[in-house]
């Protein structure tokens, strides 16, 4: 290990502060549970435990500083697996330093740190090959799809992702308490998050996520099909009530995330359309939306961005054929071309 003096030292460093180990996992971590969602506190446990505690866990918390955590960052970059095959990628590196900045800030809160080393360090810069490349399906793409998947059980949820853009744990997590058929709309108010193993209902991060969302006939009368079958069908033994889940398992319990994503997978390869991922449905439909003319707020409070601005960053490539029509728009509309 790059640094592994850090990990093997069997001297006591503690200071006045005690160790970097004993803040993160003593301190810090059960004083912000309470405040944050499951999968991120899983997230930071596992960042802690995993890569920061076994390599700078025993330095004293206020010697900390940007050179360490340089190293460490060096050192995930070359050795960093668990396995001890190769690097961790710049993405997950640059997780890590975010989850050491956060806690480092607290530090300086609480009165246990006067600054934060984290903001004199060099974290790994994203480069364009880091990010997963966005793919989207075009509207004929999308219909063929549609029609592939038209008597596939899970074809209402397959219909709800492509309308919607609803990302996968919204979809998930809907209650038919969240809709309402006859006026013809929906509200995210919490999702289906995987923390750990289990499975576990969030809330969403921000106001914009919570929000409510239009619905077009289609997809109305599908849902509507759908609560039918529900109601109609015995075989768990009871009734089905307003406040279950739209998309469950017979016995009412909650789909797997990870499940849902490969049999999506696995219906697209069936198709012998190019190959997207379950979230690219979202990009598809706001990509679509845009080329269609809605305006860009619209599309902004159906995906539940926190601005606008936002959703023009993401989808700037849709913006690219608008700017063509428009400029053909123009000049028809002054030359007659």
């Amino acid at each position: 290990m790059g640094i592994g003096a850090a990990r093997d030292s069997t001297t006591d460093h503690r200071g006045r502060s005690g160790s970097l180990s004993d803040f993160l996992i003593e301190e810090w971590l059960p004083t912000i549970e309470s405040t944050i969602r499951a999968t991120t506190l899983i997230n930071y446990r596992t960042h802690i435990e995993r890569h920061i505690a076994p390599r700078l866990g025993s330095q004293p918390l206020e010697s900390l500083d940007g050179r360490s955590l340089n190293r460490l960052y060096a050192d995930l970059l070359t050795n960093g697996r668990l396995d001890g095959k190769g690097a961790l990628s710049r993405t997950t590196v640059r997780r890590i330093h975010a989850t050491i900045h956060r806690a480092l800030r607290d530090a300086v809160r609480w009165g246990r740190l006067e600054t934060n080393p984290a903001d004199n360090c060099d974290p790994p810069r994203e480069r364009a090959d880091d990010v997963k490349e966005m793919q989207t399906w075009t509207t004929a793409e999308l219909r063929t799809f549609l029609d592939h998947v038209r008597d596939d059980p899970l074809f209402p949820m397959w219909l709800l992702f492509a309308t919607t853009g609803m990302r996968r744990g919204e979809v998930l997590g809907l209650r038919w308490s969240d809709v309402d058929l006859e006026r013809h709309q929906l509200a995210v108010r919490q999702s289906l998050v995987v923390a750990g193993s289990e499975r576990k209902i969030s809330r969403p991060k921000t106001s914009r996520g919570r929000r409510v969302i239009a619905l077009d006939k289609a997809t109305v009368e599908v849902l509507a099909d759908h609560l039918q079958r529900r109601v109609n069908d015995k075989s768990s033994g009871s009734q089905k009530r307003r406040d279950d889940l739209v998309f469950c398992l017979d016995d009412g319990a909650p789909l797997d995330p990870n499940r849902v994503s490969k049999l999506f997978a696995k219906r697209v390869a069936g198709s012998g359309l190019p190959r997207i991922r379950l979230h690219d449905l979202r990009h598809t439909h706001a990509t679509l939306a845009l080329q269609l003319g809605l305006h860009p707020k619209i599309v902004s409070e159906r995906l539940g961005h926190a601005t606008v601005s936002m959703t023009l960053d993401v989808y700037s490539h849709a913006l690219e054929s608008m700017q063509q029509e428009a400029a053909a728009q123009l000049g028809q509309a002054l030359f007659g071309e």
